[in-house]
C-alpha cells in the first residue's frame, strides 16, 4: 500500500508539472507594408493594428497560439527613392488576418513559482488574411476591384515579462511574407489594369507593437490529496 501511495503522489506530481496555463490577451500598435510604392525601409510604422490574442502554454518551451489582427498600411511614393517619388503613386488598404501556429521561447517560462519571469521568444505558423486587391485606375490612382483572401508566412520575434501572477506583457516585430503582390495595386487582375514595379517579389508586411495578457490555469500542488 505504501508503495502504491508512493506511485500516486509521484504520478500526481508530473501531472501537476505539466499543468496547462492559458492566455488571452490584446495585441496593439503600428503596421507597414513593403513593396512596390512608397519607403524602401522594412521596419515603419505608419498605421495603426489592433487585435486579440490567445496561448496555451504546453510547456515551458513552448505554445500553441491563436491570434485575429486588424490593421491599416498605406504608402506613399513621395517618401520612396528619386524614381517612385517621380512616378508618384499612393494607396492605402486594410489587413484582417486569422493566424495560428507555435511559439518558442528561448529561457524556461513558469509561472507558478512566484517569480517574475521573462524571455525572447520567436513565433512562426500560417496566416490567412482578407485584404482589398488594387489596380492604377485610368486617373493614375490606386483603387481597389475586389475584396479577396490569401496566405501569409508570420516570422516573429518578441520578449515578454510577467507583471504580478496573472499578467503578461510583451513587445514584438513581425514580419508576414504574403502569397501575393497585390497589396499595392502592382500586379492586379489584367481585367482591372496594367501590372508595375517588381513583378518578382511578392509584398510584406510588418506589425510592431505590445500585447497584454492575462493568464490562468491549474496550479501545481505538490502534496498527497
Amino acid at each position: 500500500m505504501r508503495y502504491l501511495t508512493s506511485f500516486i503522489i509521484v504520478l500526481f506530481f508530473v501531472q501537476s508539472i505539466m499543468s496547462q496555463t492559458y492566455e488571452v490577451g490584446l495585441i496593439a500598435g503600428g503596421a507597414n507594408y513593403i513593396g512596390d510604392v512608397g519607403s524602401t525601409y522594412y521596419i515603419a510604422p505608419n498605421d495603426f493594428a489592433v487585435g486579440v490574442i490567445g496561448k496555451w502554454n504546453r510547456s515551458k518551451r513552448h505554445a500553441f497560439r491563436a491570434s485575429f489582427l486588424y490593421a491599416q498600411i498605406n504608402a506613399d511614393d513621395s517618401k520612396g527613392d528619386d524614381r517612385r517619388e517621380q512616378r508618384g503613386l499612393s494607396f492605402d488598404n486594410s489587413i484582417k488576418e486569422l493566424s495560428v501556429g507555435m511559439e518558442y521561447n528561448f529561457w524556461d517560462w513558469f509561472l507558478y513559482d512566484g517569480k517574475p519571469q521573462w524571455t525572447p521568444y520567436l513565433y512562426t505558423g500560417i496566416t490567412g488574411f482578407n485584404y482589398g486587391a488594387q489596380a492604377v485606375d485610368s486617373n493614375n490612382q490606386i483603387e481597389a476591384y475586389a475584396d479577396k483572401w490569401n496566405f501569409a508566412i508570420p516570422m516573429v520575434l518578441g520578449i515578454k515579462k510577467t507583471l504580478g501572477r496573472k499578467f503578461i506583457i510583451g513587445a514584438e516585430i513581425g514580419a508576414r511574407y504574403t502569397f501575393t503582390d497585390n497589396l499595392d495595386g502592382s500586379d492586379p487582375d489584367p481585367r482591372f489594369g496594367e501590372g508595375f514595379g517588381n513583378l518578382n517579389n511578392n509584398d510584406w508586411y510588418v506589425f510592431t507593437g505590445i500585447t497584454l495578457s492575462y493568464t490562468w490555469g491549474r496550479i501545481p500542488c505538490y502534496c498527497a490529496f
